[in-house]
């Protein structure tokens, strides 16, 4: 951990240090959004409205937060920087509370409202102390690695570790809780998730001019922030993104119970096939696609693969079927996965050139708060769908209607969103000669 000078390249140490933290990332947020539904309505017969509801204020609250913490680390001014501090200081409890979701101790056919109020407030403080570690950690991205290939290069390394949290987090929760138990499972996860985070800091610098640099008043700092095409357009289509793989993990698990017939633990077997699919099809998306094209393109690609292969999701009637749609949903995920940071970085690049600050803190918390009105929409979508599919988890047997409800829900959203991310991405801005000049001004900058 250390200050370097502005033109300072990383090493390849520090690249793979690096990614490595964002396994600490993954795991919590993708085992909450794959299992925590499942786990409260399902397994702790929490009623699915009430759950939902707590899911889409988690997300409301999680949109408000994100966009203050990457204002205070912006500000922060300390001699291990403005990012680092927040990772030392904020993982362990960060990692201890996500273990506290899982812990619940009441059962909601005797005690609904306890265990209502246990997973809100489990859940909100879980949301804090992950905004501070994860919006700080982010931010250090576009900061640490400075060009386009840098940038590839690292987001492979970053989504090979995504790809590991991904089959952990969102596969694993429901088979490791059936042989180990629930509590189990969210020990085990959060010391991963620890251990992957301190080692991270051994890799992770600050570069001089940004920790000098005088920081913009919040409200200029919005205004900046929101009026930027740039970030507007990539933000949106990037919200789509979200919610679609929001849909996904957040279904699996009732899909498969309810639409398959199968055990829910087979989750971790279509998730798995979906994630190390996008794992390995990092490296040719890289090579083929985005060394080739720029990030805007390359997004587009990835959307466009998207919208088409959700659909069969809806079609299958087998384990096996389930199972060879999610190969392809996973090489079309790799392609948003390896571009998604990326692009972003561009973005705050084109920032600096504007005001003359480096703002990450600010731009990735913006992004955070526009993208949680994903998981909200996502929440919604779920409680809507269950509702008027007639699942109710106090019945031993769901009506016929559940399995057409979550064969929709694992479907049409997800093309949806996919879609909708297409169109917006035709109206950003940030390519081609203007994408060159943003490049050309920052190296001039660097020289000076």
């Amino acid at each position: 951990m250390q200050l370097a000078a502005s033109n300072t390249t990383s090493t390849n140490l520090q690249r793979w240090l690096y990614s490595l933290g964002n396994l600490g990332c993954a795991i919590p947020y993708q085992a909450v959004n794959a299992a925590l539904l499942f786990f409260y309505s399902d397994v702790r017969r929490l009623n699915p409205a009430w759950a939902a509801a707590v899911m889409t204020g988690f997300a409301i609250y999680n949109a408000i937060n994100n966009p203050v913490m990457g204002y205070i680390s912006d500000r922060t001014k300390t001699r291990w920087g403005r990012r680092i501090p927040y990772i030392l200081f904020g993982t362990l409890p960060y990692a201890a509370l996500f273990a506290a979701l899982f812990l619940a101790p009441f059962d909601g056919g005797a005690q609904p409202v306890a265990l209502l109020i246990y997973f809100a407030i489990a859940l909100f403080l879980f949301e804090s102390l992950a905004t501070v570690v994860q919006t700080a950690y982010y931010a250090l991205l576009p900061e640490m690695f400075l060009d386009y290939r840098e940038r590839t290069d690292v987001a492979v390394r970053m989504n090979i570790f995504m790809t590991v949290g991904l089959l952990v987090g969102a596969a694993m929760p429901v088979m490791l809780a059936d042989m180990l138990g629930w509590p189990m499972m969210a020990l085990i996860f959060a010391v991963i998730t620890a251990l992957a985070l301190y080692f991270s800091t051994r890799g992770m610098f600050e570069r001089a001019r940004s920790v000098q640099a005088e920081a913009i008043p919040l409200l200029p700092a919005l205004r900046a922030t929101l009026v930027n095409r740039s970030f507007v357009t990539i933000v949106i289509a990037q919200t789509m993104r979200h919610f679609a793989t929001a849909t996904l993990s957040t279904g699996m698990a009732f899909y498969a119970k309810y639409s398959l017939n199968a055990d829910a633990s087979i989750t971790s077997l279509i998730l798995g096939i979906a994630f190390v699919t996008a794992g390995v099809a990092l490296w040719p998306w890289r090579q083929w696609v985005a060394n080739r094209f720029e990030a805007r393109t390359t997004l587009m690609i990835a959307y466009g693969l998207l919208a088409v292969t959700v659909i069969p999701l809806a079609l299958v009637r087998s384990v096996l079927g389930a199972c060879i749609s999610a190969a392809f949903v996973g090489i079309a995920l790799a392609g948003l996965i390896l571009m998604g940071d990326v692009v972003l970085s561009d973005v705050i690049d084109e920032d600096e050139v504007r005001t003359g600050q480096r703002r990450e803190g600010m731009y990735f918390g913006m992004s955070g708060f526009v993208i949680q009105l994903a998981y909200a929409l996502a929440a919604v979508v779920f409680g809507w769908l269950t509702t008027l599919y007639h699942y109710d988890p106090l019945l031993s047997l769901q009506p016929e209607t559940v399995n057409t409800g979550f064969r929709i829900f694992m479907s049409i959203p997800p093309a949806i969103g996919a879609l909708l991310a297409l169109g917006v991405l035709f109206f950003y801005p940030l390519h081609g000669k203007r994408l060159q000049q943003v490049k050309a001004a920052l190296a001039a900058k660097a020289l000076d």
